[in-house]
């Protein structure tokens, strides 16, 4: 017969194993095994500027499907509205997989995730900085591109339209060359904007993601990060080379001034020197350059190069 002490000792053995195993399994990585899927994961990434657009997406194949179509009677019973008919475990042989005039998915599996770091305007109306679901309501000569605050459902079966953000209409070309796997591209690309191509079977729907304006962007994001940043001598440098190069010499020679005086460097001096020499101003510009060389000496820089820029200088051959 156990006694109640050796009773009381294993109940105590087996919580405290308990606890260890929970302990220990506390501690393991979360391991997955990615599922092998007919429609594989993509994402695409173009940067505006200094704003970064990300499309993330499943992408399905034709495999001599018909893809956009009008929905049979006996599919359209299924939906109401322009709700989703994008169940495959419902469609039947024959059905179109992107019935038009139904709400879809814009690719397979999990909705498709629009990302974008500013606000932009798309087709020319505004959306804001954020993650999306971005699906579509295909016609044959209008397309709708929905922009929608739910971003993490599973395909549209979700989809609320009182959580749209952005509606805008795009128009549908069709292509002789036939796409067989979905496919998101960025072109043509501008200095402040985007074209979106959603591209499958013989369709191409562009619509457009713009900038309002790049340089009043870059320019509150350095203000922004220069007023977080108080001691960084980089960050104004890189703002004043950023002037320099759009030869706007007054701004690049107020942001190499504001590199300095958080702390001289070689690097800051010679490039106000390169600024000045550039802007016309050749006599300041020596000035500092023989300051910014021997700054560099006395920090041990490797200063060869810009030495034989001076002396070239100099000798009038720049």
């Amino acid at each position: 017969m156990i006694s109640l002490k050796r009773l009381s000792l294993f109940a105590s053995t087996i919580v405290l194993g308990l606890a260890c195993a929970e302990f220990v399994a506390a501690q393991q990585p979360q391991v997955q095994i990615k599922p092998i899927r007919p429609s594989q994961k993509a994402s695409i990434m173009q940067t505006i500027g200094v704003t970064d657009v990300t499309i993330t997406y499943s992408r399905p194949a034709v495999k001599a499907r018909t893809i956009f179509a009008d929905a049979p009677p006996s599919m359209e019973a299924r939906a109401k509205g322009e709700a989703t008919l994008d169940n495959q475990n419902e469609r039947k042989p024959g059905e179109p997989i992107v019935p038009y005039n139904h709400v879809w998915r814009a690719g397979a599996n999990e909705a498709t995730l629009f990302q974008v770091a500013d606000d932009v305007l798309v087709n020319g109306q505004p959306l804001k900085a954020g993650e999306y679901s971005l699906e579509a309501i295909p016609g044959k000569d209008e397309w709708t591109i929905i922009f929608n605050n739910d971003p993490g459902q599973w395909g549209a079966f979700t989809y609320d339209s009182k959580k749209d953000a952005l509606r805008v209409k795009a128009k549908p070309q069709v292509i002789n060359e036939s796409q067989e796997w979905l496919e998101y591209k960025f072109d043509p690309v501008t200095p402040n904007s985007a074209q979106v191509n959603l591209r499958w079977e013989k369709v191409s729907v562009p619509f457009t993601v713009e900038v309002k304006d790049v340089k009043v962007l870059w320019r509150a994001k350095a203000d922004a990060l220069i007023a977080a940043n108080p001691n960084n001598e980089v960050l104004p440098l890189t703002v004043a080379n950023t002037y320099a190069a759009d030869k706007n010499w007054d701004q690049a020679l107020k942001f190499v001034d504001q590199s300095i005086k958080v702390k001289e460097t070689f690097r800051n001096l010679s490039a106000k020197a390169n600024i000045l020499w550039s802007a016309g101003r050749k006599n300041e510009a020596l000035s500092v350059a023989d300051a910014a060389i021997a700054k560099g000496k006395a920090d041990k820089v490797d200063t060869a190069a810009f030495e034989k820029r001076v002396a070239d200088m100099k000798a009038g051959k720049m």
